[in-house]
């Protein structure tokens, strides 16, 4: 099985999974939660047993309190999970007030948060600062464990290319389904996107170790195949994995789990599935297209060094 003979296939597959995310991130932004912005998170639960419509809620906070930029999800048919900008307690209780009014309702209140803009900045900073820490360490973990064979620094450097890959497809992701969904990035999406890294680096870290204990008893084979051999090695191993103990679990939890771990669920099955992938089809290939330098034959200038 040559699964390097068509890298760059896999390569542009990734670039075609990625761009339309880039772009929807460049034109409608990250959804941000109050977690990172600051703001409420009301949930009340209706004693009629049917909730109004959304649109109505949101009228109602426009109109009589002044409050836009609301966002609001059902959960079954008596609950609403409404996020909006920063209440205070006294805002709150005004609220639930004109809802019980203006629907003719008795209200039950689930939960209420709030996050102050301060809070929820450093809170950003602090999960940038995360993700980067985890990314620089990785890097280090990999050279410190592959110094005894050449090149040590490529495997760190590989690891953390194909890492970036799957946090842009989950990014891509979040764009798509913040703008089309209503999903926001929460304090669970900061938990499913460390996830994804943490399993990303293993899965890579496997398939790199693979390559190393190769390099020791298979000395005479050219790299290519030497790294093919390897990712064949592990390529049952890899999806056993992935399909036993993680997918079918994420899937469970997505289509049973209801709406609060929805999108924690499926961030995590996408993730996942990309972090597979990446350590299959990206991070080997790119390993053999640097030790090959083949960025050189890329415009032609191989072909120019050899007339």
């Amino acid at each position: 099985m040559n699964i390097l003979n068509k890298r760059y296939w896999y390569f542009a597959f990734s670039l075609l999974l990625i761009l339309p995310g880039m772009v929807a991130l460049a034109a409608w932004g990250l959804p941000l939660s109050i977690d990172f912005t600051g703001g409420s998170l009301l949930e009340v639960r209706f004693g009629s047993g049917q909730a109004p419509q959304p649109a109505e809620v949101t009228a109602l906070y426009e109109q009589e309190f002044g409050i836009t930029n609301t966002r609001i999800q059902t959960s079954g048919e008596d609950i609403l999970i409404v996020r909006s900008p920063f209440l205070d307690d006294d805002t709150r209780a005004r609220i639930i007030t004109a809802m019980e009014e203006r629907f003719s309702d008795t209200l039950t209140i689930n939960r209420f948060d709030s996050v102050g803009p301060s809070i929820g900045q450093e809170v950003a900073l602090r999960a940038t600062l995360a993700v980067s820490v985890a990314a620089v360490l990785v890097v280090v973990y990999i050279w410190l464990a592959f110094r005894k064979i050449a090149h040590a620094l490529r495997y760190g450097v590989c690891a953390i290319i194909a890492m970036i890959h799957d946090v842009a497809i989950v990014m891509s992701l979040a764009a798509l389904g913040g703008h089309f969904l209503g999903w926001q990035i929460d304090s669970l999406f900061l938990t499913a996107m460390l996830t994804v890294v943490g399993f990303s680096v293993q899965d890579k870290i496997v398939v790199f170790d693979r390559i190393r204990e190769n390099s020791a008893l298979h000395r005479r084979l050219p790299f290519e195949t030497l790294v093919n051999h390897s990712i064949v090695q592990t390529l049952q191993r890899s999806i056993n994995t992935q399909l036993m103990t993680v997918q079918f679990l994420l899937l469970a939890l997505a289509l049973f789990g209801g709406v609060t771990l929805r999108e924690f669920a499926i961030t995590l099955v996408v993730g996942l599935l990309s972090g597979t992938y990446s350590s299959i089809f990206i991070a080997a290939p790119i390993l053999v297209v640097w030790e090959n330098r083949e960025w050189e034959g890329w415009f032609g200038r191989k072909a120019q060094a050899a007339a």
